[in-house]
This record gives structure tokens, sequence and C-alpha cells, in this order.
């Protein structure tokens, strides 16, 4: 490695530091890769880590023996290249913000005669659209309560009929398609449910007004519905403020505190001089954390290309090393001069203040349920905190509709949206668990690796999906489960079926009332679950087209035959005559 750092070249680009087992365990960038990477190190009297350096990087340097390094054209390039492989690549000792999300806005079509409100995540083609937003919690219920109030033109479909219809008559609407309402009445009330979007106590006082007109009436269902909407509306913006600016100023600050055993990042969302709304969102490598790397991420990620309302400035609550490299990235990426400012004094740093003071509360206010994620974590030995894991499980039934699953586990709690359902076409259980670990791998790129991957299976599997992700070079914590086997087969007895947890160093057989244990079988039975679920209903589908191949004439044996050898019934429908004819007869 000494020989390698020496005969670095002086051009921009990123680094990716290596240990004995070619595990990844750092990805950094430079201006200037000799200069940045030598300043890692000291030569005489001997070659060793500069003294110098963080905790964290000396660790890691003590475990490094490898390196290797890839030039871009720029600062610029190599900090996209080494951001987007954090995501992609998940190292041990760079620290992973999960926070990418995009968050929804309100938008007005003012070109319509009678414009209304509606939802986007994207910037939207058309000359005349205002955007209102981002509102990161509670948006559905405000663009609910906007049109409970409000007597708004309620679906894209109305004004296409030329006849009041029933929101006319419950009074919720005043039918412009009968011209009972002129464009200048409208846009009067349209203005209000816009000043609505960013002073809510008005829109709150006339839905409890409306709330308590039901209840006296006995109309409980509805008046239920309203009180959701008013507790939804509450938690908008619960960071709140008397910090009032121009008129005109759009800002968004943000904060990133980091705690004992996990941290926070803030968001606050000023626009027209008043914060309107607010997200935040946790993350748990505080044992790396890097402010640097921190705010580089959370700056990248959440202002993507799509972003449809952008500030005039980007208020950070301290500054970091990459500060002009990530501002003229973004000015390029939105063809527009993006400012990111760390203010020292005045009103601006109030609201930076604001955004600390309101993060440190949110450290106090949360707890987490430690006892899985610590304890799992030093039983087993991980490099990570497991609060994100992802769990595969295959299934099928004699070769027939074989089929697996993975699911996801985010922060104490299932994140169904993320589950994946795979259709698998190899003939053994361990080539369908690599094709399922090989698809999953390759979308890397674009949904980042988890911290643990749960496998069930045993040490084959284990041993497998090591394999997999060193090939790509992604480190990641695996564990395999796997029943007992008795004479070569899964001991499934009720009441006296061990699980066996395998890692790479160790086998666990730990007892059935063991909690870290309780939670690995949680996870590897909810991707069972989604598994054998996905199965029963391929297998019913096949049971019906193979029903109607039998109506043909055709008998099970040649349909075993025909999916022996295209895989799947789409295969078959697509095959020619003269593929089919290789595999039966002339006549069938």
């Amino acid at each position: 490695m000494q020989q390698i750092i020496q005969q670095l070249p002086i051009s921009a680009g990123i680094y990716k530091y290596f240990n004995k087992k070619q595990e990844l365990l750092y990805i950094g960038k430079a201006k200037n890769l000799k200069s940045r990477v030598k300043s890692y190190w000291r030569f005489t009297p001997s070659f060793h880590p500069n003294p110098s350096q963080s905790p964290r990087i000396l660790k890691m340097l003590k475990e490094a023996t490898h390196l290797e390094y890839l030039v871009v054209k720029s600062e610029e390039d190599a900090l996209l290249l080494e951001n987007t492989l954090i995501k992609q690549l998940n190292p041990k000792y760079n620290i992973l913000l999960r926070d990418d999300k995009t968050y929804p806005y309100f938008y007005i079509d003012n070109s319509l005669q009678f414009p209304r409100f509606e939802t986007t995540r994207k910037l939207l083609k058309g000359k005349d659209i205002s955007y209102y937003g981002p509102f990161p919690k509670g948006g559905k219920a405000l663009f609910n309560a906007l049109y409970e109030i409000y007597p708004l033109v309620q679906k894209k479909s109305c004004l296409k009929g030329k006849k009041a219809c029933l929101f006319y008559q419950i009074k919720k609407c005043l039918a412009p398609c009968e011209k009972k309402i002129t464009p200048e009445k409208y846009r009067d009330i349209l203005t209000q449910a816009k000043n609505a979007l960013s002073d809510k106590k008005p829109l709150s006082q006339a839905l409890e007004k409306k709330m308590r007109q039901l209840a006296t009436q006995e109309r409980f269902e509805e008046a239920k519905t309203l009180r959701e909407m008013i507790q939804s509306l509450s938690s908008i913006n619960t960071h709140s403020s008397s910090i009032d600016l121009a008129k005109d100023v759009t800002l968004d600050i943000l904060a990133i505190v980091n705690g004992e055993d996990r941290g926070v990042i803030v968001k606050l969302f000023m626009r027209e001089g008043k914060i309107i709304s607010s997200s935040h969102s946790y993350f748990r490598q505080t044992h790396i954390f890097n402010k640097n790397e921190a705010y580089t991420q959370a700056l990248l990620n959440f202002y993507t290309r799509e972003h449809p309302l952008l500030p005039q400035q980007i208020l950070l609550a301290d500054t970091f090393e990459n500060k002009e490299e990530v501002s003229k990235i973004l000015s390029q990426r939105f063809s527009k001069k993006i400012i990111i400012h760390v203010p020292q004094r005045g009103e601006k740093k109030r609201l930076t203040t604001l955004a600390i003071n309101n993060a440190k509360e949110l450290l106090k206010k949360e707890t987490f349920d430690d006892f899985s994620e610590q304890s799992v974590a030093h039983l087993f030995r991980l490099q990570q905190l497991p609060f994100k894991i992802e769990s595969f499980d295959n299934s099928h039934l004699l070769g027939v509709a074989t089929v697996g699953g993975m699911v996801v586990w985010n922060e104490n709690s299932w994140e169904k949206k993320s589950y994946r359902r795979y259709e698998l076409h190899a003939k053994d259980e361990y080539g369908q668990m690599r094709e399922m670990l090989s698809r999953r791998i390759q979308k890397f790129d674009t949904t980042s690796p988890p911290n643990l991957w749960i496998l069930d299976g045993g040490k084959a599997n284990l041993l497998l999906a090591k394999k997999l992700l060193k090939e790509a070079e992604i480190t990641l914590d695996v564990i395999a489960i796997a029943k007992e086997k008795i004479n070569h087969k899964a001991h499934r007895a009720k009441g006296s079926a061990k699980d066996i947890i395998y890692t790479m160093d160790e086998i666990f057989e730990l007892k059935p009332t063991d909690k870290r244990l309780q939670w690995i079988q949680f996870q590897r039975d909810e991707a069972h679950r989604y598994a054998i679920l996905y199965h029963q209903n391929k297998k019913r589908k096949e049971d019906k087209q193979i029903l109607l191949l039998t109506q043909k004439g055709i008998g099970k044996a040649s349909v075993k035959k025909l999916i022996h050898y295209f895989g799947t019934f789409n295969a078959i429908e697509k095959a020619s005559k003269e593929e089919i004819k290789k595999v039966l007869n002339n006549k069938i």
C-alpha cells in the first residue's frame, strides 16, 4: 500500500480503503489524490497512520491493507461519485444517512378559469403553475381540510359536467359549471385557501366549529373524521417560531445534531417569510459520525433534480468542508445560483438556533427499544447497528411456482412499500437464493443496502451471500437462520424445534426465550409469510393454466416437460412451434 500511495496522481478523484478480507472500509474524495491520501500517513521512521487523524479514521487505517483509486475531471465530480458510491456500497467507516425522501407539494395551474389544488412530488411542465410546500407530514390532512372548508372545485371531472352535482347540494362547491359563481369571486375564495397554507389557525378554527356542529347533530362518525384531521394539521409544523422575515423570503433551514446512541436531522421550510412545515429523521451510526459527510449527504440527497420549489438560500447550523463544492453542484443541477449560508448573527442565526434546539428536544423525547439492535449487534459481532434489515426466503412445491420474497424492517417497523417479490427460475434452493440476492445487489445503485441481511437457510446460504457481496465490493453483515437437522432433515416438531443462527465466525444455539433469537425469528417469519403468500397466488394461477392445457388434451407429463424446458407459462406462450417441437411431439 505504501508504494501505491507514493505513486498516486495529483488529479481529483476518489479513493477506497480495504481490509485483509477485501471488505470495503472507507470511501473518500480528493481535489489532489496524492496530497489527500498521503495526509493519512507518516512515512518516517516507518510507515504508520498519522496520529492527528480522528479516532474513527485511525481505527480504519489500522484495519486497512489495500488502497484503490479512480481519477475524475474535477473535485465536484469526485464529490458526486463519492456520495453515490457511499449509498451503493455502504462502507464500514462512512456514515450513511437514509434521508433522501421527496416530499409532496401542492400546486395550482393559474391558467385555468377555476383552478384547484393538486399534489405533486416533482417539477411540472407549465408556465403559470404556483407551488406551495413542501408538506412532509400531514399533507393529506391539510389537502382534505382545504376542500372541507373552502368551496373550491372538488374534483377535476366536476367542470366537465354542465350541471351542479352533489358537492353543490352539500355546500362544498359553488357550481362554477352552471356559472353560479364568477371567476373573480372564486379567486377570492382561492386566495383565502392559499393564506391558510401559511397561517393554519383560521382553518383549524373552522374545522373545530364544524366538528362541534356535527356532534350536536349526532353525526359522530363525521365529527370524528374532522377531529382526526385537526390532530393531523397540528403535526405539520411542530417547530413553531415567532420569527417572521420579509414577505418574499424563501429559505430552507437544516441542522444535524449527533447524540450518544442516535442523531437527528431537522429541516425547517420557510415560505414567504413564515415557517410553514418541518421534518426530521434519525440516524444511528453515531460512533462514526462526521459532520462533513453528514451535511454533504443531506444536501446532495435531498436537493434532487425533481425538487419543485427551490429556496433562495439554504441556511445551515454548521459549516462543513465541502460547502463550496456542494453549492456549485446544486447550482449546476438547477441552473441557478444556490447559496449555502451559515449565519453568525441576526434573524437567520435565530432560525438555525431554532433548528438545533428542536433537534436536541427530539433526541430527548424519542427513545428506542435497544435490546434488539444493541444486543444483537454485540452478540453476533456486527459491524453496524442493524436498524435497517432485509430478510429473504424462497418458496416452491416440487419445483412448481418457484418464488422468493424480501421484507424490510426499518427503525422498529415494517417498511412494506419496500417489500419485493421475485419470480425465480433456478431448480435448486441454493440457485434460487443466488438468483434472488444477485438481483437485489444489482439494485443497490438505486436503493441503498441495509445494515443487515437475514437469510432463511444454513451456512451455505451465508457463504453464498458473502461471496456475492465481496464480488460487488459491498460491506454488509449477514446472518443465516435454520432449523436444526436430524438425519439430514429439518426438525420441525412443534414445541421442540430449535433454530440455529450462523454468522461467519460462529454458530449460535440460543434458548427459545432469548429475546435476540425471537427478534431474528420475527424477521425470518415475516419473510416466510410473504414468500408463501406469493407462492400460493402464483400456484393458483398456474393450476388454472395447467387445467386449461389438460382440457385441450395436453397431459400433466407434457406440461411438466414444457415447464422444465421453458421455465414459465409466459415463456411457453411466447415460444414458436419449432421451439415447442424440441420438447414435445409434432402432434402436440
